[in-house]
């Protein structure tokens, strides 16, 4: 899953990223809530956690702004303000959820995961298929020909990306962006070893291979006898 965090608390920040990256979860954070509004439109987040005490362009203003742009992207909106007209006023400004703080973190990853799956569920979109490759995003399950899948967190969301793009390639930054974020500081030939360990695991001896290397540009996802 793909987070926007919008918070400018540091140590509330640093709690809530830190919880994400170990639950396996990529999460962008800023601390301006208008940069937060500009990447927010980018269409790339499943859901977007917003404090509502921001300095500048403050919670309901956002939520004001974000939804003239886009009604559907789940917000959950978090505060010290925890009382009924503040959560109300919260709620109908276009927030999806509202959370009090202090939280526990197991609080606020059951409503991200459930704003999230709400919101494939509304575009009808539990899983995805390219050939005999299956995903489901519901279960967090992969299958080849019948053949079940055991994938790492980082695996799961490479192929997930590559087979939302299928067809088509996929540069090595768009993959560091979409897997790692966009602050990651990449060591190494690091997007080569996760896709080897990917390859190993999706194309076992025998069967038709699916993902392909572009030289030059990234990565392709496409059905045997499928050419670009």
């Amino acid at each position: 899953m793909r987070l926007l965090v919008i918070e400018d608390d540091v140590r509330s920040a640093q709690y809530l990223l830190r919880g994400l990256a170990e639950s396996g979860h990529v999460a962008d954070h800023v601390a301006d809530s208008a940069d937060g509004l500009a990447m927010a439109g980018e269409g790339i987040y499943d859901v977007v956690v917003l404090d509502r005490r921001m300095p500048g362009l403050n919670g309901i203003d956002f939520m004001t702004a974000l939804r003239q742009r886009d009604p559907q992207l789940p917000v959950l909106m978090v505060s010290a303000l925890s009382g009924t007209q503040q959560r109300v006023e919260g709620l109908r400004a276009g927030a999806d959820d509202y959370l009090a703080k202090p939280y526990a973190f197991a609080e606020i990853l059951a409503r991200i995961e459930a704003l999230a799956r709400r919101n494939d569920a509304s575009r009808r979109q539990p899983g995805l298929t390219v050939g005999d490759l299956s995903l489901d995003m519901a279960t967090r399950s992969v299958q080849r020909g019948g053949r079940a899948l055991q994938l790492q967190a980082r695996e799961f969301a490479l192929l997930e990306y590559l087979m939302r793009h299928a067809g088509q390639v996929v540069t090595r930054t768009m993959l560091l962006e979409a897997v790692w974020g966009y602050d990651f500081d990449p060591r190494g030939n690091i997007i080569d070893m996760h896709m080897h360990r990917l390859r190993s695991k999706v194309e076992r001896d025998g069967e038709p291979a699916l993902i392909q290397t572009v030289p030059g540009a990234g990565y392709c996802l496409r059905p045997p006898g499928c050419t670009l």
